[in-house]
């Protein structure tokens, strides 16, 4: 285990390596001076020559990506050009809003899909089974944002049960918190719980075929039962490794989701960065994205280990 550990902890450090030479290249190397495209074409050379120097651009692009490297390292991500303020300072507050709603949207998501994936893989072929891929089909076809604007219609205008949008932050109670993030958590939840679901029975359907599940069977159990208490487990491989891309998603997809609510969080900063030009801000930002990615992705596999004692032994 101790070297499964290992193994699956240096993959991790090189896909970062890998992940953060790609985005430095693509950010300050490739499309070529960094300062003019911030400052836009209308700025003067003494402006950009100024702002190169701010930002440590006449320095040789190997000691300019070991510097930001380093600095990442130590938790500094440098200063928004926009903002004048720590970028580590604005993730921060962004986080505030973006995990509670990944984490919350995938709850929901979680909540939803099992009971469904184990009706229709329980009910297979019948009318049950029918009724649940139909309707994971519809979930999956909403647009997103066209549902989320449905739900402010209904539950916000019409009924007055959520608000509308906005966030009013923790510091004024959990309640009003999670009654701002409850909208966007359906809105994200619906067409996850719809692939989940779908994954779940059709893993349940493979897992049904093997011999200790007749023999389960053939011992008096149902197939209900034979499909919570057996099967489940040995199925959630497939499904843990949706659930992981599924909150990479929630945490760093929800652009659209959160200009409709109007809820400041990641996806929203990046938004904001690209058209405010702030090259600082998305640079910091989507590594930070792809390093949430890469330890979900770590995470998973130790759960695959957990799950599955095959792979512990064979590791």
């Amino acid at each position: 285990m101790a070297r499964y550990l290992f193994r699956r902890m240096l993959s991790l450090a090189l896909s970062l390596l890998a992940a953060s030479l790609v985005i430095f290249l693509v950010i300050e190397v490739v499309p070529g001076d960094p300062a003019s495209y911030m400052l836009g074409l209308n700025a003067s050379p003494e402006t950009v020559d100024a702002l190169r120097d701010q930002l440590g651009l006449n320095a040789a692009a190997p000691a300019r990506y070991l510097s930001w490297i380093w600095g990442m390292a130590q938790g500094d991500f440098g200063l928004s050009y926009t903002y004048k303020v720590p970028v580590s300072g604005l993730v921060a507050q962004r986080l505030e809003v973006s995990l509670p709603l990944a984490l919350y949207a995938l709850g929901l998501s979680a909540l939803v899909a099992f009971p469904a994936g184990l009706l229709a893989a329980a009910r297979r072929g019948r009318l049950a089974d029918t009724a649940v891929m139909g309707a994971t089909q519809l979930g999956i076809s909403l647009p997103n944002f066209w549902f989320a604007m449905l739900l402010v219609l209904v539950f916000a205008l019409h009924w007055r049960i959520f608000p509308a949008g906005g966030f009013p932050g923790w510091d004024g109670g959990i309640g009003a918190g999670l009654a701002a993030l409850t909208l966007p958590a359906i809105a994200l939840a619906l067409p996850q719980a719809a692939i989940l679901a779908r994954v779940l029975r059709s893993a349940l359907i493979e897992t049904e075929g093997q011999d200790y599940i007749r023999t389960a069977r053939a011992k008096g159990l149902t197939r209900t039962q034979t499909m919570i208490r057996h099967a489940l487990r040995n199925a959630m491989i497939p499904v843990l490794t949706i659930l992981g891309m599924q909150f990479s998603f929630l945490l760093a997809g929800a652009i659209i989701i959160e200009n409709v609510f109007y809820l400041p969080g990641l996806g929203r900063l990046i938004f904001q960065a690209i058209t405010q030009r702030d090259l600082i801000v998305v640079e910091s930002v989507v590594m930070i994205l792809v390093f949430a990615v890469i330890l979900v992705t770590f995470l998973v596999d130790l759960a695959y280990a957990l799950i599955d004692p095959r792979l512990r032994r064979r590791a």
